[in-house]
């Protein structure tokens, strides 16, 4: 096994997305993630996604990359008992159920540290552990909004968007790793394990820059802007003769000299309009005309090269097509391509970030409903054939 986390057991207790998603984090980089699902159905993202050949969901592959299967009916006092034994030999357990809910199962953090004083519990809710709105129900959609991102996501003049992916859910997520790596490290120093809680509004609230300062101390409410940086020019999406969306970023000044020499318009840098930043960004709109009238004649290739050429920084608009496509992505192993039992081989995205000495891996993709019960159960926990088909009869495992 690699990967720095590689003596780490994880024992994952969530459904759907954020808490999942911080344990494929832990997994990529070498964690033994242990994931423990109801017996009767498994995961719901089992079933999640658009398309699914064969009747099999092409989202649980990546969501459950890297883990182990193993089935266990936590409403059930025998099933509680199952994930204390487990607990009490992990380093981390991951969760994200609604506040007091592992309490009512007799697996709060009191009850586990008793077992195991060395255990990280990761806690991922919609709005933390306290608070006024702890007990409310949170999806990734609701923490978007309620943290700020939803709202300057979009065009001005339609509703705000989403941004097409599960976002609040991954940040979230994201935080939960990083917050779990965090109290493994304070764990070397403490001897102790201690709560992570990650709640979705705040993971998207971090990444929300200057907003509130802007709007207390500047007066100024960030609103919808599409595909433009306010008062940031050029830096924008244009189109291109072959249909494609080619973004150029060139507002700084040296920059935009550049771009202008490709364009054959030397003259706009001496243009009072367009010589500095700051007139650039004024003059937004107008200068976005003119590239674009230009753009729009240009095969997005051959725009490209050229761009590239100048030292313009310019890219292409990727469709999941072109990444499979782009020689960078294959020289750099972003995509790979792991084996699956109904698709022969399925591509998802590879493990960030890379480390040069203990660089994490994907190893498999999800794992079938229940496939590690024997080896978890058998060989970790020990527990006889008897006992394990007397859970399997009672609907525990």
């Amino acid at each position: 096994m690699t990967g720095p986390l590689s003596d780490i057991r994880v024992l994952e207790t969530g459904t759907l997305l954020a808490g999942p998603y911080c344990g494929q984090l832990l997994g990529d980089h070498g964690a033994e993630v242990i994931k423990l699902e109801d017996p009767s159905r498994g995961d719901p993202m089992r079933q999640w996604g658009r398309e699914r050949p064969y009747g099999k969901s092409l989202w649980w592959p990546v969501v459950a990359r890297n883990k182990k299967s193993v089935t266990c009916n936590l409403r059930h006092p025998d099933g509680q008992a199952l994930a204390r034994e487990l607990a009490a030999r992990a380093d981390v357990l991951v969760e994200n159920f609604r506040p007091g809910t592992l309490e009512r199962w007799g697996l709060g953090h009191d009850e586990l540290a008793a077992l195991n004083p060395r255990l990280v519990l990761v806690r991922v809710t919609g709005y933390g552990q306290s608070g006024p709105y702890a007990s409310r129900a949170g999806f990734g959609s609701i923490g978007e909004a309620m943290g700020g991102i939803r709202h300057i996501t979009g065009e001005p003049d339609r509703p705000p968007s989403r941004t097409g992916i599960s976002l609040g859910d991954a940040l979230a997520g994201t935080m939960a790793a990083y917050g779990a790596v965090m109290a493994l490290h304070a764990r070397e120093r403490t001897g102790t394990g201690q709560v992570v809680d990650s709640a979705l509004y705040e993971a998207v609230l971090a990444y929300m820059e200057s907003l509130l300062p802007e709007w207390e101390i500047g007066g100024y409410q960030r609103e919808r802007t599409g595909a433009v940086l306010p008062n940031v020019a050029p830096s924008n999406a244009y189109p291109t003769a072959d249909g494609a969306t080619v973004l150029i970023a060139a507002n700084q000044d040296t920059v935009f000299r550049r771009l202008t020499e490709v364009m054959g318009r030397e003259d706009l840098t001496d243009n009072p309009h367009y010589a500095s930043h700051t007139a650039r960004g004024a003059h937004q709109r107008e200068l976005d005309a003119l590239i674009t009238a230009w753009t729009a004649q240009q095969q997005s290739e051959d725009l490209l090269a050229a761009l590239h050429r100048a030292g313009v920084p310019a890219g292409k608009t990727y469709t999941a097509a072109d990444m499979l496509a782009d020689p960078h992505f294959a020289a750099r192993r972003a995509i790979v391509r792991v084996p699956h039992p109904d698709f022969g081989e399925i591509p998802m995205q590879n493990v960030v970030p890379r480390l040069s000495a203990t660089s994490g891996a994907v190893r498999w993709a999800g794992p079938a409903l229940g496939e590690h019960n024997d080896e978890i159960y058998g060989q970790l926990l020990g527990l006889t054939d008897e006992r394990r088909e007397k859970l399997t009869a009672e609907g525990v495992i």
